[in-house]
């Protein structure tokens, strides 16, 4: 923590996607000179924003929260032009319809997608050969991409350093308090348990499961949360499935998506994905669950419900699994919505805290900090 400045205009906590971004928005859009980024991990977009499904969504997966849905058709060709060496788009991605137990049909979802404006149009013939007629309804040929985590990682620490961001990694913050005048002190503690106080004008938590997890006059967010330990295995797919990304709607809701990162294919499933669940609440810190957690693999639960809808995938081998604790809103469970929680504290001024749910869901945080107002004082010398 060598030639650390002290006097920070702005600290973010987090070093995913939401918090680079974040802090190389203020930097270069709003022109603040002191931006602090704080990461535990040795290395940016390591945690949450790397083991997940990589999906860029256009609307689709959401047609029971019709807020969400559009916003993400309105969202992602913005992701796309501004994050293109990220962007996987040379495959064939199919929804399909099963005909127990959805809660939307062919029929509906058709007239959900033309009514977000989003692209779809009847699967071709040997597309419709893959899927177990007696179980599936319809398949849909839509547009929706895959992104790679490490090239955005790259993206984030060349525009970090580019626009004089500095980066503590190894890092984490443990207390946050306010100061007698308007100001934040946050304290620091490095690998090797040191710690330092940072006073700073602007706090950004961006610290997706951990954004309750800190002592001092820090006492949460309003908005209740659920964690979830959840499992994205990576497959290797066979040949007839290897250029495909797949959804299965809308009760027994599975997916199949390239994984660029890896060059392999992630494998989710509403029934086995969700291993553990928990409401937050102090002192049940999730990332140390996770640590605790015995990760025992239900891959094989996964390929054999999934086998009876797309028989060849029971072709496919598993290579490995990525663990990684998943926070929503409470109050979206129930229609599947992935609004961003963004949260200014009455009891300390200048202090934000921000999640999202998905990866496109940035341009709602960044819209939301273009109405704020920002200043920058001189550090006392």
């Amino acid at each position: 923590m060598e030639n650390l400045n002290h006097q920070q205009t702005a600290v973010v906590i987090g070093g995913g996607f939401y918090g680079a971004a974040i802090a190389v928005y203020l930097a270069k859009q709003r022109g603040l000179k002191r931006v602090l980024l704080i990461e535990r991990e040795p290395a940016l977009l390591r945690r949450a924003s790397y083991n997940n499904q990589a999906r860029v969504h256009n609307g689709y997966h959401y047609p029971r929260s019709f807020t969400t849905a559009y916003r993400s058709r309105v969202n992602l060709p913005k992701f796309v032009k501004d994050w293109p060496q990220a962007i996987k788009q040379d495959f064939t991605k199919l929804y399909a319809i099963a005909r127990r137990n959805s809660k939307v049909t062919a029929k509906q979802f058709e007239r959900f997608c033309r009514d977000i404006g989003s692209a779809i149009e009847p699967a071709a013939p040997e597309l419709k050969a893959l899927f177990e007629p007696r179980l599936i309804e319809d398949v849909f040929l839509v547009q929706e991409y895959a992104f790679d985590t490490t090239k955005l990682a790259d993206w984030a620490e060349r525009e970090l350093k580019e626009h004089g961001v500095q980066v503590l990694y190894e890092t984490r913050v443990v207390e946050i308090n306010r100061a007698s005048d308007p100001s934040v002190r946050v304290v620091i503690e490095g690998k090797g348990g040191q710690q330092q106080l940072i006073s700073c004008d602007y706090l950004f938590n961006c610290t997706y499961s951990g954004i309750n997890h800190f002592t001092g006059d820090f006492t949460g967010v309003q908005t209740g949360l659920k964690h979830e330990i959840t499992e994205m295995p990576l497959m290797r797919m066979p040949a007839s499935l290897e250029g495909l990304g797949v959804t299965v709607m809308d009760g027994p809701f599975f997916s199949m998506m390239p994984f660029p990162a890896r060059g392999l294919h992630t494998l989710s499933h509403v029934r086995y994905t969700p291993h553990l669940h928990w409401d937050d609440e102090k002192g049940v810190n999730p990332y140390e669950k996770l640590g605790t957690y015995d990760k025992a693999s239900r891959v094989d639960r996964m390929v054999r419900d999934v086998g009876r809808y797309i028989p060849a995938v029971l072709n496919a081998s598993h290579v490995d699994s990525l663990f990684e604790v998943k926070t929503v809103l409470t109050k979206s469970e129930g229609d599947d919505g992935r609004p961003i929680l963004f949260e200014k504290h009455a009891s300390l001024p200048g202090c934000y805290s921000i999640l999202g749910g998905k990866i496109d869901n940035i341009y709602d945080v960044l819209e939301k900090l273009d109405l704020e107002v920002f200043s920058e004082t001189e550090p006392d010398s």
